[in-house]
């Protein structure tokens, strides 16, 4: 099991930039970065992909990958999570295209269902969210996931999509709207078909 670590915080990217510089003098000290960010890339690809088994493979994937390009990454200012969130968003994009799947995004419906007490309207609800967040394009599948289940401001999320931050926003609120409409003719559809019985 993977453990969670962190999130970036005050003064993390500054202590990115000398883990980096150490990693690039000996490859050995990129340990501390896979340590820092291993729980929350993983997070990010099983939330992208809903297998356990493949999210692990393609986690090592994108560590792999960031050692093998240490070298070229440059320091922006932002943390190092940022270029390893544009990698990682590479890797399972190649990852869905290789398989020709139809991507999903779920949302971790688990916690909801877990949760024994939770009443079965807010169970029926989680699904209905789940239900339409997997009819989005992949890019505002992945602009709900960095908002809202690894919880990353706009401005880092607009990095890690390549978008400026007024973008993500904009996108955000269509997104939002869009869901809303979803969700409300979905709740609609449903009364409606318990009315008829």
């Amino acid at each position: 099991m993977m453990t969670s670590t962190a999130h970036d915080g005050g003064g993390v990217a500054d202590d990115d930039q000398a883990l980096v510089e150490r990693a690039k003098a000996d490859p050995e000290a990129f340990g501390d970065l896979y340590q820092r960010y291993l729980g929350q890339i993983y997070s990010y690809i099983y939330h992208r992909t809903g297998d356990t088994g493949e999210a692990e493979d393609l986690t090592e994937r994108v560590f792999m990958q960031a050692l093998t390009h240490l070298q070229s990454y440059t320091y922006r200012g932002l943390p190092f999570s940022v270029w390893l969130y544009r990698i990682a968003h590479n890797t399972v994009a190649n990852w869905y295209r290789g398989r020709q799947r139809h991507k999903t995004s779920p949302i971790d419906e688990a916690r909801a269902v877990a949760r024994q007490d939770a009443p079965l309207e807010q169970v029926e609800e989680a699904m209905l969210v789940r239900k339409a967040v997997a009819t989005l394009p992949p890019d505002r599948q992945q602009l709900l996931l960095l908002k809202f289940v690894e919880e990353r401001p706009h401005a880092e999320i607009g990095q890690i999509m390549g978008r400026s931050e007024g973008a993500v926003k904009a996108l955000l609120h269509r997104t939002l709207r869009a869901l809303r409409e979803e969700l409300r003719e979905e709740l609609k559809g449903g009364l409606d078909g318990k009315r008829n019985k």
